[in-house]
């Protein structure tokens, strides 16, 4: 899916987001979206934000990720070793000197800063959470704004008055990547902002550019944990019925025949190129399958049900959201075939609007 952008502004732009997240989704997404801008012209360097309270919660999740459940025995070396390849993976991302997460007066002014991608506004995130960094409080930047933006499962509108709304009618222009998002805007300003493509669709190459992993046995991918024991059930006897082996990345799920625990973020995106299949409930596992145009097959959990269900529903690929009533045969319908037609040409729309908003906002820096 080549992008096509076509763009050429020249000029300091930042990026605004969780790009130290212990997770394959917000790695990637800050690495496409910097590398996308940075290929067509300008300078991009992603904020170094950094809070000792913030990386001790995220290695305590990254080591502990399915809590309430408790890790494995023999896994939690498997999820240190993950760490550290993420450790590593973020030395070599375009940074600025590290500053502190409540305190960004440390920044020299960029001539755009965009928030986003990820749930930069989300007020239930568990350590982001009131943040006011991300509702552009104190960044030096001559223009603000976001791109595919989020508020992840937070929902209620009338939370956001006051210094909340304040920060988000500072914004210059506001993209969102989910309808929730796209509705609070809508709700609590009294505009429409674009709904815009996940940087890892908008600038998929950086991900193309990973070469498959190679096994000795086909296979197919379980990305993310906690699935039901209905879904995990459906995805075994297909699996069983193809005579695919199930390779579960960076989390361990039971019913897989190989747990790689320790992948780092290269690691599973190879994975992922290389799988015959996908099977998640995790946003970014439905994203790379379609950066990777393979056949998957999801299930909405709790927390990320706004950014499965949006997702899906943008791009007219609602029936590969398993329902439990009828999953087998769903999961038939959805795996026996590419990727439907309508959804490849979803996603080139939502590219070329993506595309248009990236011009208008990057004009001024260009000029």
């Amino acid at each position: 899916m080549p992008s096509g952008t076509a763009l050429s502004p020249k000029g300091r732009i930042g990026i605004l987001t969780f790009h130290r997240c212990i997770n394959y989704g917000s790695y990637w997404q800050a690495r496409c979206l910097v590398e996308g801008l940075d290929g067509i012209g300008s300078e991009v360097l992603l904020l170094e934000h950094r809070s000792p309270r913030v990386e001790r919660a995220e290695w305590r999740c990254a080591l502990q990720p399915e809590l309430p459940d408790l890790t494995r025995p023999g896994a939690r070396a498997g999820y240190s070793r993950k760490i550290r390849k993420f450790l590593d993976a973020f030395e070599v991302l375009p940074c600025t000197e590290p500053f502190p997460l409540d305190d960004p007066t440390e920044l020299d002014v960029f001539d755009l800063v965009l928030v986003g991608s990820d749930e930069v506004w989300n007020l239930n995130h568990p350590w982001y959470g009131g943040s006011s960094i991300f509702y552009g409080e104190g960044l030096p930047a001559r223009c603000l704004a976001s791109y595919a933006a989020s508020f992840g499962n937070f929902t209620t509108a009338g939370l956001l008055r006051g210094r909340w709304a304040d920060g988000l009618g500072d914004f210059s222009v506001i993209s969102v990547r989910d309808y929730n998002s796209r509705r609070l805007i809508e709700e609590v300003l009294g505009i429409t902002p674009a709904l815009v493509l996940d940087p890892c669709l908008q600038f998929p190459e950086s991900i193309e550019g990973i070469a498959p992993h190679e096994a000795d046995a086909p296979f197919a991918v379980v990305y993310g944990h906690s699935f039901p024991a209905w879904f995990a059930s459906a995805v075994r006897r297909w699996a069983d019925r193809r005579g695919l082996r199930l390779l579960s990345v960076g989390y361990h799920n039971e019913f897989a025949d190989r747990q790689w625990l320790d992948a780092g973020p290269e690691e599973f995106a190879a994975a992922m190129a290389g799988a015959e299949a996908v099977f998640t409930n995790f946003f970014h596992g439905c994203v790379v399958a379609l950066v990777d145009e393979k056949p998957f097959a999801c299930v909405l959990s709790d927390y990320r049900s706004n950014k499965l269900g949006d997702l899906t529903s943008m791009l007219g690929a609602e029936h590969h959201v398993i329902a439990p009533e009828n999953a087998e045969k769903q999961m038939e319908a959805v795996l026996s075939e590419p990727l439907s037609s309508s959804i490849n040409r979803r996603v080139a729309g939502l590219r070329r609007s993506s595309e248009a908003f990236l011009a208008h906002v990057l004009a001024p820096v260009s000029a």
